[in-house]
């Protein structure tokens, strides 16, 4: 099977990450990297988009800020939210 080279920007993390693995298990990069992309597809092909959960979040400058707002500064809970965190006590 041909194979052609591709280019990509990732973090250091995930350089690192990616180096350690393929280290640990005795494989090469690019077959790790290929895998990942193959397995990757698949889940898009095969898993309803509306239950895939994006692996990053991009936010607004003012989004962020009302997300640390809402984490420093909590709502109390609705009755049903505490109706649904209590959940049922049958099985």
């Amino acid at each position: 099977m041909s194979t052609v080279q591709i280019s990509a920007h990732i973090s250091e993390a995930t350089k690192s990450a990616l180096e350690r693995f393929a280290e640990a298990r005795g494989l090469k990069k690019g077959f790790v990297i290929e895998d990942a992309i193959l397995h990757h597809l698949q889940a898009l092909r095969e898993v309803p988009e509306d239950l895939l959960v994006p692996v990053r979040l991009v936010v607004s400058e003012a989004s962020l800020a009302r997300i640390v707002g809402r984490v420093e500064r909590p709502r109390r809970p609705t009755p049903a939210m505490r109706k649904l965190m209590k959940g049922s006590s049958r099985g």
